[in-house]
């Protein structure tokens, strides 16, 4: 089935021959940044009496130091110290592997498997001549971790360091937005060559094994960082079903999917027919077109984050969706902050009253979910400049021609 649009027609091999890497040029984030961060997250420390901040393992650790290690049973992470140099905690064994990950040079503190880390890191602070204080600890650390500390010492105000982590990583820098950029890129060409190799009868597992490669072999070296492929009925849950469908004729589509690269991600989702439209579909899908365009419009410089849901929320009640997030209507908050955290802070959700500003990062999702019929989300990205927001990548442009296809 061949559809001028770039829908079906082709082959999951013809479309990866025609894929070449668009990472070559790209450049990960400097040392220079990794100290600008830790100078910015040290001012906001002093500004709030917090005398340290705990970075485990994850996210946080990585924003800061540049080490890529992921959170276990045993603790692995850094102390950051108001004033001085950042000073890591790992397992004895791990020590070698760990200093080749760090991007911040610090000094090692080990322990031993039948020694206890939180007594160490009590100690690292005794050492640091932080005897007492307010100590913020990163909102991502286990319980068993900050419970084991805790339990040592009375000395120390236990703070939650969202302040900082949260305070230093919503507005993303020029780099940031860089890599961010080229990621969600890679993915919208995914989505496209996705588009070309549906026919009737596909599974949902062969367009995920495709969008995969096709990430690889656009330079994303690990892959779709995670794929939602739903046809039809099944497109009115969010997250997918337990047992997916294959595709028919005339069913509604609904691909998302991204990916990372130096630990940033893309996050796309696009929706349309294989085959012809319904009138339904096309007054859904536009309803959601449009949904999404008076979210953009409504990120003001600012303004809370609230105002963007608010904004979706209100144009969909004026079509009959919900109220609220009753169905058929959103179910969801309208977006979601982006960068080393496929979700992270803040969220264009009714309750955030963070004010827009300068170089966060969103999508830009007002999923409409029609139980028993189907759904459409069309996912984009934008980041916040001076003036407004900006889109990383075009919206869709109609439910027959979702890429923006020049046809004769």
């Amino acid at each position: 089935m061949i559809n001028k649009y770039g829908i079906g027609g082709s082959t999951a091999a013809q479309e990866l021959a025609n894929l070449t890497d668009m990472c070559a040029d790209l450049q990960g984030i400097s040392d220079g940044e990794y100290a600008a961060r830790i100078e910015r997250a040290q001012k906001i420390m002093q500004n709030h009496g917090i005398h340290a901040v705990y970075l485990n393992a994850g996210t946080n650790l990585t924003y800061f130091t540049g080490t890529n290690w992921y959170p276990s049973e045993r603790m692995v992470g850094a102390i950051l110290p108001a004033v001085g140099k950042v000073e890591y905690i790992a397992p004895y064994f791990e020590y070698d592997t760990l200093k080749q990950y760090m991007a911040v040079d610090g000094k090692v503190h080990t322990w031993h498997e039948h020694e206890s880390p939180y007594q160490l890191f009590v100690d690292v602070l005794t050492g640091l001549n932080i005897d007492s204080g307010n100590i913020g600890v990163d909102e991502l650390t286990p319980f068993f971790i900050a419970n084991g500390i805790n339990l040592l010492t009375d000395n120390y105000q236990w703070l939650d360091a969202k302040v900082v982590t949260a305070g230093c990583r919503m507005q993303k820098s020029e780099q940031e937005i860089a890599i961010m950029q080229r990621a969600k890129d890679i993915t919208l060409v995914a989505q496209q060559a996705a588009a070309r190799i549906l026919y009737p009868g596909i599974t949902v597992s062969e367009v995920e094994q495709f969008i995969d490669a096709a990430h690889k072999k656009l330079g994303a070296s690990a892959g779709s960082y995670f794929c939602i492929v739903l046809f039809g009925e099944d497109t009115a849950y969010p997250h997918g079903v337990a047992k997916p469908k294959t595709l028919d004729i005339n069913d509604m589509v609904l691909i998302d999917t991204g990916c990372e690269l130096y630990g940033y991600h893309s996050d796309i989702t696009r929706s349309y027919v294989f085959g012809e439209a319904s009138e339904r579909q096309r007054q859904v899908w536009e309803h959601e077109k449009q949904a999404q365009l008076i979210a953009f419009a409504a990120a003001k410089p600012n303004h809370p984050c609230s105002d963007v849901d608010d904004a979706a929320r209100a144009y969909l009640a004026s079509k009959g969706y919900g109220p609220e997030y009753q169905l058929p209507g959103l179910p969801h908050r309208t977006g979601h902050g982006i960068g080393l955290d496929i979700h992270e802070w803040p969220y264009l959700v009714g309750n955030e009253q963070t004010p827009l500003a300068k170089g966060m990062c969103f999508s830009n999702e007002p999923m409409l979910c029609i139980p028993g019929e189907f759904g459409v989300r069309l996912e984009d990205h934008f980041y916040m400049t001076d003036t407004g927001p900006k889109w990383f990548t075009e919206p869709s442009h109609s439910i027959d021609n979702p890429f923006g296809y020049t046809v004769d």
